[in-house]
């Protein structure tokens, strides 16, 4: 990589930051400021436990953040730089991001799929659905096992799709813009909620797929499109309700030492 190349990477990971956590701010002030929620965790979670839940929630954060530079980001750069066949002009970045975009998409909806009907996936990606409330914050709940998989996993994909590090990039911050947003606490207007779900993944629906009922967990796998679970018909079976219960069926949360040993304890 050339040093341009690595200044002009610099600059596209801050600025990637940067719109994020402007944007994970702006949704959190909403979510607590404005009584916009469905449920108002601020009324729903208030006080020790809330605070508890949000200091689970931010330290899978900072060690997924600490992860990134160490495997994640090699691992993503080394699949770009190194692609299975070179790619033509007319499908070089960005050019090709239409395209990019689209494929990516598809890749993490399966992926995501995946890791619900795959028990060894499963035990990670339950760290996610544990959360008995549902926020901004929830999108940044994972463990760090599921992170590690997923680079991995992707990285085939762009080594083997040959996609350019821009496009990847672009997804990367839009799919995490996304999850912000449809995991945010928001009750939209009906009529506004209605037309985006035609083609984006909402708070509604995706609340849903947070139901504590297996089989409203398992659908709506969606991340950018909901174009997806309309075609491999994994679409909701019931709509969002105020008394709709989210987490894991038979679980409970627990502490973050217990959620991070969680995966390697389950029967």
């Amino acid at each position: 990589m050339t040093a341009d190349q690595q200044g002009w990477l610099g600059y596209a990971l801050i600025g990637k930051s940067v719109l994020v956590l402007a944007w994970l701010i702006a949704v959190i002030v909403i979510e607590n400021r404005w009584a916009s929620a469905i449920v108002p965790l601020r009324i729903a979670g208030y006080g020790r436990a809330w605070f508890q839940r949000w200091g689970r929630n931010l330290g899978f954060f900072a060690l997924n953040a600490g992860l990134a530079p160490l495997l994640v980001l090699p691992v993503t750069f080394f699949a770009a730089a190194n692609p299975l066949w070179p790619r033509p002009i007319f499908l070089s970045f960005p050019y090709s991001l239409p395209l990019d975009l689209l494929l990516l998409d598809l890749w993490i909806y399966a992926w995501h799929r995946a890791n619900h009907e795959l028990p060894i996936l499963w035990r990670f990606h339950e760290v996610h659905h544990r959360d008995a409330f549902l926020d901004a914050t929830t999108a940044l709940r994972f463990h760090f096992g599921e992170v590690v998989i997923a680079a991995v996993a992707r990285a085939i994909v762009i080594f083997l799709l040959a996609i350019p590090l821009g496009s990847v990039l672009v997804f990367e911050t839009l799919v995490l813009l996304a999850a912000i947003f449809h995991h945010s606490n928001w009750r939209l207007p009906a009529a506004i909620e209605q037309r985006l779900a035609r083609v984006i993944i909402t708070p509604s629906l995706h609340w849903v797929h947070h139901h504590k009922q297996k089989s409203d967990t398992d659908s709506i796998y969606g991340t950018l499109l909901s174009l997806w679970d309309r075609l491999f018909d994994t679409g909701p079976n019931i709509d969002r309700r105020r008394d709709m219960p989210i987490g894991v069926e038979g679980e409970k949360e627990v502490n973050l030492l217990r959620l991070l040993a969680l995966p390697f304890y389950r029967s």
